[in-house]
Order: structure tokens, then sequence, then C-alpha cells
């Protein structure tokens, strides 16, 4: 009983997500003290709204980091799907939500050609998905004309609209995001699936000998990725209420940082998809918290870049010790 009671600290101590999380709540002291107006219902709901598209945009970034692969591409897929969304539903009067599966269906098709190249060619992956990139960036705003596509059908807003919860609004598009943490955070945790990624990530080799198709798994990884991207370009359509053909250019970034600040190891095979929900609190607090205290944004992006340094740091010297 003894050995169990100190143990259990320990094994607290070493989850994935005790360092982020800890972060998380130093910086939320920190900026309570700074500032009158950050622990408030509505600056709380005003800080998951400004992370809940890219924090949509880190769940299929997780899947693909945990297979120990990267995408450089879904910010750009992200706005492809939106553009697709809100033309098929304004320009060619298409019903919205047929514009909607549309929109996330072509999102997931360009996953599902990332994935279909990192397998049947062996192409790197960082090579893929920044060609990829590069080719829907191009195809959007040739499919655009480079024009914002506006007056929205209400059905592509809806998820922008707010609740009532606790005295606070709170927006659908926040609800869903935090639903989709939960749903893959169970799939990764409970179904062979998700037992089958991590192993692909800790070996593929050794996942490939044990029986697991790692070709189709891989697959599967980027296509569901792809699925995730296009549930982003509905959220951040039903955010900003329009089709923007220049959304998105620094999302895969800022999707890359909240995975590595949420403890998943970019080396593939550790970490957890709650994880990057905390790593995307934290982008997301700090920089809410340094606009609150009047610290210019050139600061935010410093300081948001010393965290990604510091957290992958942490994550290799993990490595080293655990040879």
């Amino acid at each position: 009983m003894a050995v169990m009671e100190a143990t259990l600290p320990r094994r607290i101590i070493t989850t994935p997500t005790a360092g982020p999380l800890g972060a998380l709540v130093l910086a939320c002291v920190f900026f309570a003290l700074n500032s009158d107006q950050f622990l408030t219902g509505g600056n709380f709901s005003l800080i998951i709204q400004q992370v809940m598209v890219v924090g949509t945009l880190a769940i299929g970034q997780t899947l693909i980091i945990l297979t120990g692969g990267i995408d450089l591409s879904n910010g750009a897929i992200m706005a492809f799907g939106g553009i697709v969304m809100t033309k098929l539903a304004v320009t060619s009067g298409l019903p919205p939500l047929l514009a909607i599966a549309a929109g996330i269906a072509v999102c997931a098709a360009f996953g599902l050609a990332n994935g279909m190249l990192v397998t049947k060619i062996s192409l790197p992956p960082f090579i893929v998905t920044l060609g990829m990139l590069n080719v829907v960036f191009a195809l959007t705003h040739i499919y655009s004309e480079d024009q914002t596509v506006t007056d929205l059908p209400p059905a592509l807003t809806i998820l922008g609209q707010t609740f009532k919860l606790g005295g606070t609004n709170v927006t659908y598009g926040s609800l869903l995001t935090i639903l989709l943490f939960l749903f893959f955070a169970y799939v990764l945790g409970q179904t062979a699936w998700g037992r089958h990624v991590y192993a692909l990530g800790n070996s593929q080799e050794v996942a490939r000998l044990t029986g697991i198709r790692t070709q189709r798994l891989t697959i599967s990884v980027y296509t569901i990725a792809g699925l995730v991207y296009g549930l982003a370009a509905l959220l951040l359509v039903s955010r900003t209420g329009v089709g923007d053909p220049q959304a998105g250019q620094t999302d895969n970034l800022d999707s890359i940082t909240a995975v590595v600040l949420g403890g998943t190891s970019l080396f593939g095979g550790r970490g957890l998809v709650l994880g990057t929900l905390i790593g995307a609190l934290i982008v997301g607090v700090f920089r809410n918290g340094l606009q609150l205290m009047g610290v210019p944004s050139i600061y935010q992006t410093l300081i948001t870049g010393i965290l990604v340094i510091l957290a992958v740091t942490v994550d290799q010297l993990s490595r080293r010790r655990t040879r």
C-alpha cells in the first residue's frame, strides 16, 4: 500500500501532460496577478474561441506526429476547404449542408493524397506536405479568384453563435472543439487503431512485424487528419463569417506549436491529444495575457518561439534518459 502511495505522485509527475498542465496553471496565475480582466468568464470564453480553430487543426497534426510524421499543409488545406464550402453555397447555390460536406470531403481527399505519397512512393512527410502546402495554396487562390466570399447562409455560421453557460457566452464551435478532443482521446487511448498509431510511431518495422498493416494505417491517419482539417475549416468560416483565401497561412506552424507544447514527441510514439489541447490553451493564454498587459504582439511571437524550443529540448533530454 505504501509503495502504491509512493508511486502514484511519481506517475502523475511523469505523465506527458504534467509539465504542460503545470505551465498552463503558472501562466494563468501570473496573468491573473497582472491583469484584473484575465480571471473573467468572458475572457476565458474569448481564449477558447481564439484557439478553437488552431486547436482543431492540432488534433489532426497530433495524429500525424504520433506516427513520426509532420504536416505542413494543414492550414492551406483548411483554407481551401473553407473556400469550397462558401463558394458552393453562395456562388453555386448548393444547399449549405451539401456544401459543408463537399468542403470536408475535399480536405479528407488532400489528406488521403498526402498519405498515399508518403506510403506508396516512400517520400518523407516533410517534403510531401511542404509540396502540398504550395499546391493547395495556389488552388485556393485560383478557385477563389482572390475574392473573399461573403453573405453566407446561416447554416455555415451557426457554430459561431453563442449560448449562455453560467452567465458567460460560449460559442457552439468551442463546444464542438472540446468534444473532438474528447473523442480522439478515447480513440487513441481505448481502441486498437489508437494503439497501432502509437506502435507505428515507436517503430514502423516492429509494428509491421507484429502484423500491423503499416501502410494502410498511415493512409488512414492522414485521411482522418484531413477530415479534421475540414471541420476546422467549418469552424473558421463560422468564426469569421466569410470564406477567406488568405486564411490559415501560419496555422500550420501554430498547430505544431500546440502539439509540441502539449508534450507530444516530434519523434513519434509518445503523447496525448488532451496534451495538445493544453498546448493550444498555453499559446492562447500567453497571447491573451500579454495583450491585456499591453505587450506588443512581436514579443508574443518571441515568447511562443522560446516556449517551443524549451519544449523540444525537454523532449530530447527525456528521450536520452530513457535510452
